[in-house]
């Protein structure tokens, strides 16, 4: 019977640096991780990554950080390279890239889409091959897409748009890595109360948001709280094994499936 705790494994978390990524990698530290490698995009990030680091060793686990832009395949691979070479091969692939861009669909340029496809769609197809070519047997892979997936509206289109393929990956990936015993996941949260969430708003979007979800008022932000996905996250990559090939939409209520 295969071990599906999260003790003495090894994880890697894309955009592992802050926010809900940087939660996730303190959290699989604190439940008993052995080493938790952890990517940032740009230098702007380096001392938050630092930070992260620093937690993660505090929690005794071993951490590490690689800056990359995860938009060419080729970078991809060479974080997956990096990380067996310092911690091993991960037991667990979390990928919480992502960005969002909200304008009305005939204002979006072509440079704008190849961005949101690049970094939203391309990372994720990249990250899933890397993930299928190094996680360990009895492994757990799990990417962040969007709870709009669920969702019948305007001015998202290049975001969801670009998040929803991920959806298809996550099938395929887990048809063709089950015979090994690892498990593929999306996550989709609600709006979430990070920094990403409200350049992106207007004031009233923001106002909206935050009363739309059927649990808004039980929650600190009236958002979905970052604190409220790492616990699914967590069930997924451990002892939630058996779901795979799904995407689950984490949101109080915001949109379904």
């Amino acid at each position: 019977m295969a071990d599906h705790s999260i003790k003495g494994k090894v994880a890697l978390i894309a955009g592992g640096a802050k926010n809900l990524g940087g939660l996730l990698a303190r959290d699989l530290a604190a439940q008993g991780a052995k080493a938790v490698a952890i990517h940032y995009n740009s230098a702007a990030t380096k001392a938050a990554a630092d930070e992260t680091v620093a937690a993660i060793t505090a929690a005794g686990a071993k951490g590490v950080a690689f800056q990359g832009d995860l938009t060419s395949a080729g970078a991809v691979e060479k974080l997956f390279a990096d990380t067996v070479a310092a911690v091993g091969r991960p037991d667990i692939a979390i990928n919480t890239v992502g960005k969002v861009l909200k304008k009305p669909f005939v204002e979006i340029t072509e440079a704008e889409y190849d961005e949101m496809s690049a970094v939203n769609s391309k990372s994720a197809f990249f990250f899933l091959k890397e993930a299928g070519r190094n996680v360990n047997d009895n492994g757990k892979i799990c990417t962040l897409v969007t709870s709009l997936l669920g969702a019948y509206t305007p001015f998202y289109a290049a975001y969801a748009g670009t998040k929803a393929p991920v959806e298809h990956f996550t099938r395929a990936a887990s048809k063709e890595f089950g015979e090994r015993g690892i498990s593929v996941t999306a996550i989709g949260p609600g709006p979430m109360d990070t920094p990403f969430f409200y350049p992106a708003e207007g004031a009233d979007a923001v106002a909206y948001h935050k009363s739309a979800a059927a649990l808004s008022k039980f929650s600190k932000t009236g958002l979905t709280d970052i604190e409220d996905i790492v616990p699914y996250i967590r069930f997924l990559v451990s002892d939630g094994w058996w779901m795979t090939g799904q995407t689950i939409l984490v949101n109080g209520g915001y949109t379904t499936k």
